[in-house]
Formats: structure tokens, C-alpha cells, sequence
């Protein structure tokens, strides 16, 4: 997908003829950048992401600490933010846009805010949504970073400027590039992980000022980078017409996937796709099917081999149950459910020195009374039991012991 980056001029949208672009394809590869009016900007480009791109020399950086709990989607995150800056701002809040960094969060705490004239911002957009040039981002050309110092020299109508982020610097620091403003460069002698770039025309200049070797770079591949950031100023009154704008491709370009003659390819391979997996549903559910009876007439046949007398099979398992309980009733055989399988299982995890009252028992339930067990012994012996087959329970001096009967048999 093509990505379209509009970097703003510094005049107002009324008085602006023309606008600088880039073409970048994949977010890595720029294909093409010129300055042209608005209404001349890259139509190709307008069905994919359109990001602008704000100057730094018309954004403003603060940072402030947030409440706790007020995150970016907070209804009360505007009016914190101006009592924050009021101070710190020359111009009224009420003017400016602001913008909270990705790392803001609703854990509260330190976070950047960008700052920058709303009635210019909105008057730009606005400009390219009447040529049909929706906007998805805005980004600002350079932000703070936590990372290694980077300084890039550019021109700015002809005045050369150092702009400084990440390292010790704090936010975005704006100097000229003159001999007393080198002053306030940190002192990078020592530092083998500065990054430096320059444009063309200033590159000369800011190797002397700064005494080393500085890679070249360009105005369009420093949007490029602006871009991949993750940085987005579309906040507060801009965020819900960013989504609408984005909601608004989503289904422009379901349209054309339903509609449009170039779509029609991706329409058949997508039936084609609906059919095939519907055929593998149908077979598969055949499959378990055949594999589910052939292993109730395997249980079925099973019941009527081992029992001869039953001629009808209605619910094989039960039907089993009923009749392993007739013949254990017959022979004397005792099951878990007597009295003296649930004595001897209580007496394999209970310690010697357990003393019981009075024993009970009654329809397939072992009642030990008399007990003093505190909870923890309680609970360590009712997990033993249920590991050998048995529900207990503690009810004040009274223990409650069952055999634990399998879903569908009888007791």
C-alpha cells in the first residue's frame, strides 16, 4: 500500500498555494516527491494512508505527569491537560491543539505533549479533505526519544538549524547553527553512539560546526522516518474523524471487492474458498458421526454379550451399571460405597492419632462424628480421598464421606 506524506507549510491554508509531498511505498521505499497544489496531489496515492507531516519548528513539547486512571480515553483528559500546561504556554489553551505521546497509559505518570495552533492544523486538513485527500495520521517531523542522541541539521529558509532529540536531551531541542549556540550542545567527544545527519545544502556547514562526519539525508526521507514512527497528533476533536475516515475506506474498499470488475477474480477465489471448507464441514461432520455409532453399537454389543438376559439396549452404560450392582448384591462382593472400602480409605490418610465418636451410615454416605480437625487437616484429607474416588466434607464435629458415582450410573 502506497503511503502519501503532506508536510505543511508554515502559512495558513488561506494564503497556501502549494504543498511538499512524498511518495512512500510499504513505508520503506520513497517513489517520488515534489511541491504541487493541493488538488494536485498524487491521486494513486489517495486510496491508501495519507500522513501529515508537522514542522518542528510549529510544535511546542512539554512534559507532564498525569493522574492515575487518566488515560488517552479519558472524557476529562482535556481539562487536565490545559490546568497542566497553563502555565508553561503563551498562547491560550483554548488555541492550541495537544497531542499525548504512544506512551501514554491509563496508569497516569510522566508523558509528552505536543503543542501547536489549532486554527492552522484544522484549516490544513480541512484544505485537503475538500480535494478529497483524507488524511489517517498526523506526525510531527521530529518528537522525543528515549534512544541514542540524534542530531540533524537542516535549512529552513536558508537558516540552518540543529535539531537535537533522544540522549540527554529533553524532548526536542531547536538551535541555529551558529558558534553561541554551540554552547548548548552536549558534549559529544566521547560518544561513539551519536547519530548525525545533515541535508545537501547545509552538510558542509554542520561538519564544521560539529566536527565529524555526518550522513546525508533529505527532506523527504526524513518525512519517511516521521512516518514509521508511532507517534499520532489526531487527538481529542481530530480522533473521532480520523476514525470515521478510516471506517470510511474499510467500506470503500469493501465496495470495490463486491462491485468493481478488478474485484472479480478475489469474488470467485472467495466462493470458491466458502465451498470448499462447507464440503470439508459436511464430511467431517459424516466422519464423527459414523465414528460416534460405530462406538455405541461396540458399548451395545459389549452389554448384551456380558448379559445375555438383556434383549432390548436403551442405555448401554446404565444398563451395565444396573447389572454389575445386581451381581456385586448376589455374590457379596462389597464396593466402594460400603461401609468398610470407605474405612479403610479414610484410615489410609488420616494420621494415627484421629479419634472418631460415632460412625454412621446410610444410603451410601459414611457419617464419622466426634472429630476435632482443624481446617487444614480437613482439607488435606479430603483431597487424599477425592484422589482415591471419594467426596468428603467437614460439618463442625461431623465428617461426611461418599463414593464419587460417574455421570449417568445409579447407586
Amino acid at each position: 500500500m502506497n503511503t502519501l506524506a503532506v508536510y505543511l507549510p508554515h502559512s495558513a491554508a488561506e494564503v497556501t498555494l502549494t504543498y511538499d509531498y512524498a511518495l512512500i511505498a510499504d513505508r520503506h521505499n520513497l517513489v517520488d516527491h515534489a511541491c504541487v497544489s493541493a488538488a494536485l496531489l498524487p491521486a494513486t496515492a489517495r486510496a491508501g494512508e495519507v500522513v501529515v507531516v508537522v514542522p518542528v519548528e510549529l510544535l511546542s513539547w512539554h512534559k507532564v505527569e498525569l493522574p492515575k486512571g487518566m488515560g488517552t480515553g479519558s472524557a476529562k483528559l482535556r481539562p487536565v491537560l490545559e490546568g497542566l500546561l497553563e502555565d508553561r504556554l503563551l498562547d491560550e489553551t483554548t488555541q492550541l491543539h495537544l497531542a499525548l505521546g504512544p506512551e501514554a497509559g491509563p496508569g497516569g505518570g510522566p508523558v509528552w505533549v505536543a503543542a501547536c495552533d489549532k486554527s492552522w492544523l484544522h484549516g490544513h486538513l480541512q484544505a485537503l479533505e475538500t480535494v478529497q485527500c483524507r488524511v489517517s495520521r498526523v506526525v510531527p517531523e521530529f518528537a522525543p526519544d528515549a534512544g541514542t542522541l540524534r542530531m540533524n541539521v537542516i535549512s529552513d529558509a536558508g537558516l540552518p538549524q540543529l535539531i537535537m532529540t533522544g540522549g540527554q536531551v529533553a524532548g526536542v531541542m531547536r538551535l541555529p547553527l551558529t558558534l553561541a549556540a554551540m554552547a548548548l550542545v552536549p558534549n559529544t567527544e566521547d560518544d561513539e553512539e551519536i547519530l548525525m545527519f545533515a541535508e545537501p545544502e547545509v552538510i558542509e556547514l554542520a561538519e564544521k560546526f560539529l566536527q565529524r562526519k555526518v550522513e546525508l539525508t533529505t527532506r523527504p526521507q526524513r518525512w519517511l522516518k516521521a512516518v514509521r514512527s508511532s507517534w499520532d497528533l489526531a487527538q481529542f476533536e481530530l480522533a473521532s474523524s480520523s476514525r470515521l475516515r478510516a471506517v470510511k475506506r474499510v467500506t470503500m474498499f469493501a465496495q470495490d471487492l463486491l462491485h468493481a470488475r478488478a474485484g472479480r477474480p478475489a469474488r470467485w477465489g472467495l466462493a470458491v474458498l466458502v465451498l470448499i471448507h462447507l464440503a470439508g464441514l459436511n464430511i467431517w461432520s459424516w466422519q464423527v458421526q459414523n465414528n460416534l455409532q460405530a462406538r455405541r453399537t461396540a458399548i451395545a454389543a459389549t452389554l448384551t454379550q456380558t448379559f445375555p438376559q438383556i434383549k432390548l439396549v436403551v442405555d448401554a452404560p446404565l444398563q451395565m451399571e444396573r447389572e454389575v450392582v445386581v451381581l456385586r448384591q448376589t455374590s457379596g462382593t462389597l464396593s466402594g460405597r460400603d461401609l468398610e472400602p470407605v474405612l479403610a480409605a479414610f484410615g489410609s490418610v488420616a494420621r494415627a492419632e484421629v479419634s472418631v465418636g460415632v460412625i454412621e451410615f446410610m444410603a451410601g454416605e459414611t457419617r464419622l462424628k466426634g472429630m476435632q480437625l482443624g481446617a487444614p487437616e480437613a482439607s488435606r484429607i479430603s483431597e487424599q480421598l477425592q484422589r482415591l474416588g471419594y467426596a468428603a466434607r467437614q460439618d463442625g464435629d461431623t465428617f461426611h464421606i461418599q463414593q464419587v458415582v460417574p455421570s449417568g450410573a445409579t447407586r
